[in-house]
């Protein structure tokens, strides 16, 4: 009799979708909450078909109230709950900025261990899609700065899948970003009997012996696109996913500019005091002999991000990239 394949090839979103199902089967604690995740499935669609299947009771559409719903999973997650909040976009987050770093954040130090936070919040983030205000942001420096919270960003499908379900299955509070402009773009190959690898870690996606180049979330597609543009100018790339924000994993990252000597780093967040400043300040401080040049950021501009028409000036591009990369060789 032949067995049931584990294979199929997902986009990001179903693969989320996916992941938050299997973690509502193996957990009935497990439960999701937030702005229209329910009837229509998330403006995304990525919670499309899990109120049907699992309940109002756990599959719950909110009041438009972002400080409500993380307030309402603070309350759970004490109750032995594991809540998934979804955030709709990411500039909706501020009204619930409070809840997060004052209470999600901190409860388990106040209690002295003895209370755990097992919540996610998911989080959309980026631009790309051609949104109005307050649609397109990344505001991931802001809570990675936040000491309790554990910070992440998945790039792909098949980190969407294994990384919701590593993230709900985790005691401590998780941002969980998503980057939305990925959601439906690319499909790739997910074995569902495959081992994951552990939630926090970086993992180099190419290897190379020229320089090392570093991205996240939607940033990793670029990146990737720019070590074959450099290839063909036969410069070879290594490029790292670091799909962890806070705790870093730094040490793939240094062993990697150990041996290239150079590195740049790139997001679509703001420059200044973004992540790539903490990058770049703790690859000078553990790899200084090593480099042969300056640690150089790419990054969006700083200013707001700017209305749809014009997001692509704003946003780091290939061409952005490359550029950094040959300013990086001129040293």
């Amino acid at each position: 009799m032949a067995t049931k394949s584990t294979t199929q090839k997902i986009t990001l979103a179903k693969g989320l979708n996916m992941g938050l199902r299997k973690a509502m089967e193996d957990d009935p604690k497990v439960l999701l909450m937030g702005e229209d995740v329910g009837k229509l499935g998330g403006v995304f669609r990525i919670t499309d078909g899990l109120q049907k299947d699992f309940g109002e009771d756990r599959v719950i559409d909110s009041p438009l109230a972002e400080s409500g719903i993380v307030g309402t999973a603070v309350g759970m997650a004490m109750r032995g709950y594991r809540p998934v909040v979804e955030i709709q976009f990411d500039g909706f987050v501020y009204p619930a900025y409070d809840q997060i770093v004052c209470q999600v954040a901190k409860i388990h130090f106040r209690s002295q261990g003895r209370v755990k936070m097992p919540i996610v919040i998911r989080i959309p983030f980026g631009g790309g899609i051609g949104a109005v205000e307050h649609h397109s942001e990344s505001p991931e420096a802001q809570f990675a700065h936040t000491p309790g919270l554990k910070v992440v960003a998945c790039s792909n499908p098949v980190d969407g899948y294994w990384m919701i379900q590593q993230a709900i299955a985790c005691d401590d509070p998780v941002i969980f970003l998503e980057p939305k402009r990925q959601y439906h773009a690319d499909k790739a190959e997910l074995d569902e009997s495959a081992s994951p690898e552990p939630l926090f870690t970086s993992r180099v996606v190419k290897t190379g012996t020229d320089l090392t180049l570093l991205a996240y979330g939607p940033m990793v597609k670029t990146a990737l696109k720019a070590a074959e543009a450099a290839a063909t100018e036969g410069r070879s790339i290594e490029v790292i996913d670091l799909r962890t924000l806070s705790p870093l994993d730094m040490a793939p990252v240094l062993e990697s500019v150990r041996r290239t000597g150079r590195a740049v780093v790139t997001h679509e967040a703001h420059v200044n005091l973004g992540m790539g400043a903490e990058i770049s300040a703790r690859i000078t401080e553990q790899c200084f002999y090593s480099l042969e040049a300056p640690v150089l950021r790419v990054g969006g501009f700083d200013t707001p991000y700017p209305p749809s028409r014009i997001e692509e000036d704003f946003l780091p591009d290939l061409d952005r990239v490359l550029d950094a990369v040959d300013r990086s060789f001129e040293f």
